[in-house]
């Protein structure tokens, strides 16, 4: 083996671990402030020093940095190597690592809080825009936006049905109604981007294996609440987050265009 070979993957290793940083500090601080700030602990509210933020120690108060940091780190730094080896067709790698930060920092966000947060969502459609024109030219990349919002702003507004539905159905188990939503608005606005990201017809394919796949994992979990004995007879009730799933489709399609040929025939 060319000796060679293995330092050109400190390159990608060490921009792949700089964005998996950067992914971990804005899911920390933009659902806080909305904007770039000092970061705090979610536990305490302390603040960290950079130092000791950048370092991935605890919190002044000894609180640990939760999993998920770790999960980050890892899987963006192995992604970065992969798509150095093999960078998505027309993106190649720098734009390509360029939008796993921004999939990555919403997927976590969204995740961990339910928000689509207009920051995000700004940076996401303008580099969206660029991305689909470069991959796929401008009538896929505004027809899968169009297609995207469309799709997702019917959706939307069944789930304002359903959340009043849900509404009653918690009255009537004699339970406070919350606020919560089964699709925000913020969820047709990332589909409108990720629409502009894979083109259309490619869109509404994320869309349906992201349902399938949330709705896969959703009956996981009901199975595994009965089987422990932790089943509520609300659990039926309790909204989805759908964002993460259409994210992770979309991730498919980009970065594993081989995936994308077992499920299009042809």
């Amino acid at each position: 083996m060319n000796p060679m070979s293995n330092i050109t993957y400190v390159f990608p290793a060490i921009l792949g671990w700089f964005a998996g940083w950067l992914v971990n500090y804005l899911a920390d601080v933009l659902p806080i402030t909305r904007h770039f700030s000092q970061p705090t602990c979610r536990q305490c509210g302390a603040e960290f020093q950079w130092k000791e933020y950048l370092l991935f120690r605890p919190c002044p108060n000894r609180h640990p940095r939760p999993m998920r940091v770790w999960i980050s780190q890892i899987a963006i730094l192995a992604m970065s190597i992969y798509i150095w080896i093999t960078p998505p067709p027309k993106i190649e790698f720098f734009p390509g690592l360029i939008l796993l930060a921004y999939l990555g920092t919403v997927f976590v966000i969204d995740l961990e809080h339910r928000l689509i947060l207009h920051p995000t969502s700004i940076f996401g459609a303008l580099f969206g825009l660029v991305i689909g024109i470069i991959g796929h030219g401008v009538s896929a990349t505004l027809l899968g936006g169009l297609g995207g919002f469309g799709i997702m702003m019917t959706f939307y507004l069944f789930g304002i049905l359903f959340t009043r539905i849900r509404t009653r159905r918690l009255i009537a188990l004699g339970q406070e109604p919350d606020d919560e939503e089964a699709l925000g608005s913020g969820d047709v606005i990332l589909v409108t981007i990720l629409g502009f990201i894979v083109g259309w017809p490619l869109i509404w394919l994320c869309l349906l294996y992201g349902i399938l796949l949330g709705g896969l994992v959703s009956l996981t979990i009901f199975l595994w609440l009965i089987v422990s004995g932790r089943y509520k007879t609300d659990a039926l009730m309790t909204f989805i987050p759908y964002g993460p799933y259409f994210i992770f489709t979309t991730g498919l399609i980009v970065y594993f265009p081989k995936f994308l040929s077992l499920i299009v025939p042809g």
